[in-house]
């Protein structure tokens, strides 16, 4: 298989009530990609216990490739407990520290781990020293890199925002981000100018907004594209972001053209969104549907 993308970073479990599901950004992209035929593998850490050992077996099941998964024999698998509001906006609460707080620089691991072609990494795995400098080395390694913001407060620093942000080839973030993000002189601006003024700042190539129900926007070599979206019954949104992130990447590698993405990432995203959980196995003629706006 070849070595396409490596995503970097946090693999969990979210607690909903009585019940828990395997997610995680990180994974959930590399999940989509798979499902979407791109090679990708996960550069994590997971305890040395029962919910480890779940989750490794989870994963497993998944087919989901499991060479670059560390074990941690002292700190403990990541439980989230997620709460969804009244617009089916998913708010978590994270322990600290966890296993994926020790993601360790392993010389055979980052031997085996590149070449990749392309490297996802987000902002919450970085909230620890060692798995940030773990990433740090990763990020000297020659790939496209994508920062996938994804901020969970109080779980990252503006200077670290900036550095993960200064690396990166492609930003990709929601729109309250965006606004978090965007320099005081430009909170006012359309959204079109607050995302030229961050890859203006940041030298971003590709700088891509997730607008909720409102589609997305995506500054491409200094080229703008919006989508407004896909119209679907919210069952909840989470993975809905990562898996519009996943089907950009795809997108990307398979050089479609940046409409054609846009389509595709939305429809999967509302595909998503409309769906349980964060990794529904996908339904093509439902994905159909959406883009023709049958449902």
């Amino acid at each position: 298989m070849d070595k396409q993308v490596l995503c970097f970073g946090e693999v969990l479990w979210d607690g909903f009530g009585a019940g828990k599901t395997a997610g995680g950004a990180p994974m959930n992209v590399a999940m989509h990609l798979l499902q979407q035929q791109i090679s990708a593998q996960m550069l994590t850490r997971i305890g040395d216990d029962a919910l480890g050992d779940e989750l490794f077996a989870y994963l497993q099941k998944q087919n989901f490739p499991t060479d670059l998964v560390q074990r941690d024999v002292e700190l403990s698998t990541c439980l989230v407990t997620v709460a969804l509001d009244e617009n089916h906006q998913a708010r978590y609460t994270i322990p600290q520290p966890v296993s994926w707080d020790n993601i360790q620089p392993e010389k055979t691991l980052l031997k085996e781990a590149f070449p990749f072609q392309m490297l996802v990494y987000g902002s919450l795995a970085c909230r620890s020293e060692t798995s940030f400098n773990t990433l740090l080395g990763l990020l000297e390694k020659p790939s496209y890199k994508i920062f996938d913001v994804n901020l969970r407060p109080p779980h990252f620093t503006p200077n670290m925002i900036s550095t993960l942000a200064q690396k990166a080839d492609m930003v990709k973030m929601n729109e309250e981000e965006l606004e978090f993000l965007s320099a005081e002189n430009a909170k006012n601006l359309s959204i079109e100018d607050k995302m030229k003024e961050f890859s203006n700042r940041y030298h971003t190539k590709t700088v891509c907004v997730t607008l909720g129900e409102k589609g997305c926007a995506v500054l491409h070599l200094n080229k703008f594209y919006r989508h407004p979206g896909f119209k679907v019954e919210v069952a909840d949104t989470v993975g809905a972001g990562d898996s519009f992130l996943a089907t950009f990447i795809a997108g990307f590698l398979n050089g479609l053209p940046m409409e054609d993405i846009l389509v595709n990432a939305s429809a999967i995203g509302a595909f998503v969104a409309g769906s349980n959980g964060a990794n529904p196995v996908y339904d093509q003629h439902k994905i159909n549907a959406i883009k023709e706006a049958l449902i």
